[in-house]
């Protein structure tokens, strides 16, 4: 006498009734456990463990190739286009035209914005700006104002400024975010224009600093680093690079210290990301942002204790 045929029913829903299997364990799965594979279906434990053990894609340099999207270059710019419209509500459109057409410019503009202050000179002392909402005196990198050195590098002298910057960031931006990934490119931004910053602030404490270009030299120096280190062609970077160090040297009011400051700074940290061993990689990479980010709060603390 033939025993019934049982049909097989869904390892997680003992209700449901399939005869379809996992093709990498065999279990029964119904279509509310099937995740689709190269070949046939897969239960939901099954596609877990094949997530464990593939590994991570990374580019180059260790970073995650969310950064071909670029997302970090659009929100660093957004953030300098931000700053740009609150000076113009607290100073008005002539802040657009920027410290080297009007007396006030973006001086008086950005001073007071909250979080988003001008690196205005290196004592506070030595140019008396007031602030639009509050009446009073901003301080200073030597009055203890030391997020200057990061601020600055947001805020720009004017439309024309903001403009170039912003077209240099976007091209750059999105070269090094796609090679080095979003977190290490956001790393060597900042730190790089941290470093033209201190050098600006070191070299020439009452002068006035700000604007992205600190961090775009570093962009500049990595970019040809990077370039170096996957060997392809840099004859596309050096005439650009030389040009802006023309720029840098001959046109007055430009902040030398801080575009080579920049450009040092970015090279080093550059350098640190790229030729990093692949073994230790990631823990050879941290070190170098934070020995260098490190080394340039320490150059701060030693000027500003000398001043």
């Amino acid at each position: 006498m033939a025993h019934p045929v049982s049909v097989p029913v869904c390892y997680r829903h003992p209700s449901r009734e399939t005869y379809v299997r996992c093709t990498r364990c065999d279990r029964p799965i119904c279509p509310d456990c099937m995740r689709e594979a190269s070949v046939g279906h897969q239960c939901p434990e099954c596609v877990a463990e094949g997530r464990r053990t593939v590994r991570r894609a990374t580019t180059a340099f260790g970073g995650s190739p969310v950064g071909q999207q670029g997302y970090v270059t659009i929100a660093l710019v957004a953030l300098n286009i931000a700053a740009a419209l609150i000076g113009v509500l607290m100073g008005g459109p002539q802040s657009l035209l920027g410290g080297f057409f009007t007396d006030a410019g973006p001086i008086q503009a950005y001073g007071a914005v909250i979080g988003i202050p001008i690196k205005l000179t290196a004592a506070g002392t030595v140019v008396d700006v007031t602030s639009p909402l509050s009446g009073t005196v901003l301080p200073g990198i030597d009055d203890g104002a030391y997020y200057r050195l990061f601020t600055a590098m947001f805020i720009h002298y004017g439309l024309i400024h903001l403009l170039f910057n912003m077209w240099a960031l976007w091209v750059l931006g999105r070269t090094l975010e796609a090679a080095l990934g979003p977190v290490r490119f956001l790393a060597l931004y900042l730190i790089s224009g941290l470093g033209g910053n201190v050098a600006a602030y070191v070299l020439f404490p009452n002068s006035l600093t700000a604007g992205a270009s600190t961090a775009l030299f570093g962009l500049f120096a990595a970019l040809f680093v990077v370039l170096r280190r996957l060997r392809r062609d840099t004859s596309s970077v050096v005439p650009i690079l030389v040009l802006n160090l023309v720029i840098t040297f001959a046109v007055p009011g430009i902040s030398i210290a801080g575009h080579i400051g920049g450009l040092v700074t970015g090279g080093v940290v550059a350098a640190g990301l790229a030729y990093a061993p692949k073994e230790k990689r990631t823990a050879v990479q941290v070190a170098v942002c934070a020995g260098v980010t490190v080394a340039l709060l320490g150059l701060t603390f030693a000027a500003a204790s000398a001043a």
